[in-house]
């Protein structure tokens, strides 16, 4: 098995961006999969519930279901709900059995392994995705970056629907760059 990533950086660096977001951005487009701010952070009010309850391999109603496309806008209560959500998922991660054994997410049985990337990739990309939708700075680090680029390497021919389309990825792209053109992420983007 790998050294478990640290999803720390990531949940902060998300909780952090999530402070900047405000109401007047829920109708905003963002470069997630032509969604708003309001979808992006339904998505990860589901996707934070989901994958903490796929870290204690409580299998049920969270961790059955595929995701499907997101509400308008969160429920109400969001702005403290769901960062207190994303510190939950990362502390859920913390522990060894997490990343042990078998789990489910979106309705897939996969390795606990496994899942812990995609909970990484979640937050790691999303929290791109809702920074550049705001207007906000955004600051992957190197560790979270390079397991994200390897994460998207290897799900390039996986499930459909994971990512957009790849774009190409100039010689010179650093690593989240990198991760985020195979993501179908232009880094570039602005709203």
């Amino acid at each position: 098995m790998q050294p478990q990533p640290d999803l720390d950086p990531a949940g902060v660096a998300l909780v952090n961006v999530l402070g900047g977001v405000h109401r007047e951005h829920l109708t905003k487009p963002t470069p997630c999969r032509d969604w708003t701010v309001g979808q992006l952070l339904a998505h990860i009010d589901g996707l934070t519930q989901a994958f903490t309850a796929a870290a204690a391999k409580d299998l049920g109603p969270l961790t059955d279901n595929a995701p499907r496309t997101p509400d308008a806008e969160p429920s109400a209560g969001w702005a403290t709900r769901i960062p207190r959500q994303v510190e939950a998922l990362v502390r859920a991660w913390h522990r060894s059995e997490a990343w042990e054994g078998s789990t489910r997410a979106g309705g897939v049985d996969l390795p606990g392994e496994a899942a812990g990337l995609v909970a990484l990739d979640e937050l790691v990309l999303h929290g791109w995705d809702l920074a550049r939708a705001t207007g906000q700075a955004y600051e992957v680090d190197q560790a979270s970056a390079r397991a994200v680029l390897t994460f998207v390497r290897e799900s390039q021919g996986g499930q459909d629907g994971i990512f957009g389309p790849p774009l190409e990825v100039p010689q010179d792209a650093d690593t989240f760059d990198q991760a985020l053109r195979l993501a179908g992420r232009d880094p570039g983007w602005e709203p």
